[in-house]
C-alpha cells in the first residue's frame, strides 16, 4: 500500500496531467512559492560565501595563466579530489539518474559507474605525466607531444571542439537542470514589483523561446519562463564573478564547501524517502506493487532493481559492448578536460593519485548510494502516468526529483537542499567556464591570435581575456540549451560528441608511434561519422561503437602509414613527461638507459583493476541491501549474493593497496 501522505501528490499529478491534456485553464502551481524565509536565508548565505572567496582569491588569480587556471600548482590531493567530485555531482545529474533508473532501471547506471576504470586509470597511470608536461591546457599538450605541423592544427582543432562545443553542450545541459530545480521554489512575479518582472516577460513572450517546464504558449508558460530566466540570470551571475575573479582557487575552494552542503543534504532527502515509503523492503514492495503489470516504458519491477545483465531490460551483446567500452573511447578517457586540470593543479605526484582516488569513492560509491533510493522511492511516490511515453515520459521522469523536494522536504531541509543543489549547478558551471576559458586565452588567444599579430601577450592581458572568455561561453551555451528536450538527450548527444576520441589519446601517451595527423583524423572521422549516424539507426549502442571503432582505426591507421614525428620532439617529449608504455626506441635515443615503462604500464593497470574491482563489489553489495535489488539469476538468493559481494571487496582491498600504495606514497 502507498503512505497515507501520496494522497494530495495523487492530486497534484492529476492537475499536472489535465493542465498539459488541456484540460484546465492555465493557473500558477500550488507548489510554487514553498520557499520559506529560512530556505531564503540559507542560499543567501552561501552566495555570500563564495563571493567573498571569489573577492579574497582575485589578486593571486591575476597574476598569469598559471595562477589563474592552476592555482600556482600548490592544491593537496584531498582538495583537487573534492572539486573533481564537487564538479561531477552536477544538480543536473541527480535528475538523470532519476530518468535512467525509470526508464531503463539500474543496470542502466553502469554507464556511469564505469568511467571509475578512467578516473583511476588518470592518477595511477597518467597524472605524473600529465604534471610533468607543465602545460596549462591538454590542447596545448599537442605541441608538446608532437613536432609535426599537424601539431598545430591539432591544439587549434581541440580548442575549438572541446572548449567550445562540448563544453558548451554539457553548459547546456547543466541550464536545463537549473531551470527545472528553480522552477518549482522560486516564483519571482510574486515577489517581485510588476514594473520589474513585467518587462522581463514581455521579452521572453517576444523572444518566443519557452523557457518552462510545461505550458503550450499561454500567460502560465511566459510567466514560469520569465521566472526561470531570473533565477538563472542571477545564479549565473553569481557563479561568473566568483569563479571570473578568483579563478581556480575561487573554484576549487568553493566546490569543497559546495560538495559538503550536497552530501548531507542528499542524505537527509534519501532518509525522508526511505522513511516516507517505510524503509529498504517497503520500498521495494511498493514499487513491486505499484508496476506489476509494468513500469515506464513496459519495464518490469525486477528489472528496474538489477544490478547485473542476467536480470537487466534489454541488456544485449551491443549494450554490454557499450558499457565495458564506453570509459575507454569518450574525450576524458586519459583525463583531458577538467580532470586533468585538477591533477595538474596538484602540489605532487602522489597528490596528484590521491585526488583521483578522492574522487572515485565520492563519485562513484557516495553519491550513488545516496541516489539510488531517491531514484527508486520517487518512482512510488510519484507513479509514473499510464500512455505518457518517449521524450516526455524521461523528461517527467528526471522531473520528479524536484517534485519530491518540493512536496517532501520540511523546512530548512528543503531550503538546503535547495542550496545544495544550486551549490551542485555552481560547482559544474563554475569548473566548465574556467576550462572552457583556459582554451579560448591560452591557446586560441595567446598561441595563435597572438603570433598572428606577430607579439607575445601579457600575462595580466591572458587573464583579462580569460575573464571576457567566460562571459561568451554563457551565451553560446544558453543558445544551445533552448533547443534541448531533457537532460538524457543533452547526455546522449555529449557522448556522441566525444564518442571515438579515447583510444587515440590513451595511446599517445603509452605508444610513441601515435602522430598528430592521427589524432587529427580521429576528430575529422567522429564529426563527420555522427551526423550521418543519426540519420542512419535510433540504435544508440551501434551508434558509439560505429564512431568508436572508426575513429580508432582512422587514428592508428593515419600514424602508421603517414611520417613519423621528429624524433628529436618525441626525446625532449620523453625525458620531460617520462610516459609509461611503449618507448623504448625513444628511451635508447633519449638517454641510452632501458625503458621501464612496460613494467609502470602493467603496475597502473593493475591498480586500477584490482581498485575499480573492489569499488564496484562494495557498490553493488550496499546498493542491493538499500533497495532490496534483483539478484543475478544464477544466484537467486539476495542475502548470499550481498554477502558474496561485501566479502570479495574485503578480501581484494588488501591486494589493492599493495598495488596502489607505491603510487599514493611517491
Amino acid at each position: 500500500m502507498q503512505p497515507q501522505r501520496s494522497a494530495p501528490r495523487r492530486a497534484w499529478r492529476a492537475s499536472e496531467t489535465n493542465r498539459k491534456l488541456g484540460r484546465m485553464p492555465p493557473q500558477v502551481d500550488p507548489i510554487r512559492g514553498a520557499l520559506t524565509g529560512l530556505d531564503a536565508l540559507i542560499i543567501l548565505a552561501f552566495a555570500a560565501y563564495a563571493l567573498t572567496v571569489g573577492w579574497r582569491a582575485r589578486k593571486k588569480a591575476s597574476s598569469g595563466l598559471e595562477s589563474y587556471f592552476l592555482a600556482s600548482r600548490s592544491l593537496s590531493g584531498w582538495k583537487a579530489g573534492l572539486s573533481m567530485a564537487a564538479t561531477q555531482f552536477a544538480a543536473d545529474t541527480p535528475l538523470l539518474v532519476t530518468g535512467l533508473i525509470a526508464t531503463a532501471g539500474i543496470f542502466s547506471l553502469w554507464r556511469l559507474w564505469i568511467y571509475a576504470l578512467a578516473f583511476l586509470l588518470l592518477g595511477f597511470l597518467l597524472a605524473p605525466s600529465w604534471r610533468r608536461a607543465r602545460v596549462v591546457t591538454d590542447a596545448e599538450l599537442a605541441e608538446i607531444r608532437y613536432g609535426s605541423r599537424g601539431a598545430a592544427w591539432l591544439r587549434a582543432a581541440k580548442a575549438l571542439y572541446f572548449g567550445t562545443v562540448f563544453n558548451c553542450v554539457v553548459l547546456a545541459m547543466v541550464f536545463w537542470a537549473a531551470k527545472e530545480i528553480a522552477e518549482p521554489f522560486l516564483s519571482w512575479h510574486d515577489w517581485l514589483p510588476t514594473a520589474v518582472f513585467e518587462p522581463v516577460r514581455t521579452v521572453v513572450a517576444w523572444v518566443g523561446v519557452p523557457f518552462a517546464s510545461v505550458g503550450s504558449g499561454g500567460a502560465e508558460t511566459w510567466i514560469r519562463s520569465a521566472d526561470n530566466l531570473i533565477s538563472l540570470a542571477l545564479l549565473l551571475g553569481v557563479t561568473f564573478l566568483y569563479s571570473a575573479t578568483g579563478g581556480l582557487r575561487g573554484v576549487v575552494q568553493t566546490d569543497v564547501v559546495q560538495l559538503a552542503l550536497m552530501l548531507g543534504a542528499t542524505a537527509l532527502y534519501a532518509g525522508i524517502v526511505l522513511f516516507e515509503t517505510g524503509g529498504p523492503h517497503a520500498l521495494a514492495t511498493q514499487l513491486r506493487e505499484t508496476y506489476a503489470a509494468g513500469g515506464p516504458g513496459g519495464i518490469r519491477p525486477d528489472e528496474m532493481l538489477a544490478f547485473t545483465p542476467s536480470r537487466a531490460n534489454d541488456a544485449g551483446l551491443a549494450l554490454l559492448a557499450v558499457f565495458g567500452l564506453q570509459w575507454l573511447v569518450q574525450m576524458n578517457a586519459d583525463g583531458t578536460g577538467y580532470l586533468a586540470q585538477r591533477t595538474m593543479a596538484c602540489r605532487s605526484d602522489a597528490d596528484a593519485v590521491r585526488a583521483t582516488l578522492v574522487f572515485s569513492v565520492t563519485q562513484i560509491l557516495v553519491r550513488s548510494l545516496l541516489w539510488l533510493p531517491i531514484g527508486v522511492g520517487l518512482l512510488v511516490l510519484f507513479p509514473a502516468e499510464p500512455g505518457v511515453m518517449g521524450a516526455t515520459l524521461v523528461a517527467e521522469r528526471e522531473a520528479t526529483f524536484v517534485r519530491g523536494m518540493a512536496e517532501l522536504l520540511p523546512t530548512g531541509v528543503r531550503g538546503a537542499m535547495l542550496a545544495a543543489m544550486l551549490a551542485a549547478l555552481a560547482s559544474t558551471i563554475d569548473t566548465h567556464l574556467n576550462w572552457g576559458a583556459s582554451y579560448w586565452s591560452n591557446d586560441l588567444y595567446g598561441r595563435f591570435y597572438c603570433s598572428w599579430r606577430g607579439r607575445p601577450a601579457h600575462p595580466r592581458e591572458l587573464v583579462r581575456v580569460a575573464r571576457i572568455s567566460s562571459g561568451l561561453i554563457l551565451l553560446i551555451a544558453l543558445a544551445v540549451m533552448t533547443q534541448l528536450a531533457s537532460i538524457q538527450a543533452a547526455w546522449h548527444a555529449s557522448l556522441l560528441l566525444g564518442a571515438g576520441m579515447g583510444v587515440p589519446l590513451v595511446l599517445r601517451w603509452i605508444w610513441w608511434r601515435v602522430t598528430a595527423w592521427g589524432e587529427l583524423a580521429a576528430i575529422l572521422t567522429s564529426t563527420a561519422l555522427a551526423p550521418v549516424l543519426l540519420q542512419v539507426t535510433d540504435h544508440e549502442a551501434l551508434r558509439l561503437l560505429a564512431i568508436a571503432a572508426a575513429s580508432t582505426i582512422a587514428a592508428v591507421a593515419t600514424s602508421l602509414i603517414g611520417p613519423t614525428e621528429p624524433r628529436a620532439q618525441l626525446r625532449v617529449f620523453y625525458v620531460r613527461v617520462r610516459p609509461p608504455g611503449f618507448w623504448r626506441p625513444i628511451a635508447r635515443e633519449a638517454s641510452g638507459a632501458a625503458d621501464d615503462g612496460p613494467r609502470r604500464l602493467a603496475g597502473a593497470l593493475a591498480a586500477t583493476g584490482l581498485t575499480a574491482l573492489c569499488l564496484f563489489c562494495t557498490l553493488t553489495g550496499l546498493g542491493s541491501w538499500l533497495v532490496e535489488g534483483t539478484p543475478p539469476s544464477w544466484l537467486p538468493d539476495r542475502s548470499t549474493w550481498i554477502a558474496l559481494l561485501l566479502g570479495l571487496a574485503a578480501a581484494l582491498a588488501p591486494l589493492a593497496w599493495r598495488f596502489a600504495s607505491p603510487f599514493v606514497r611517491r
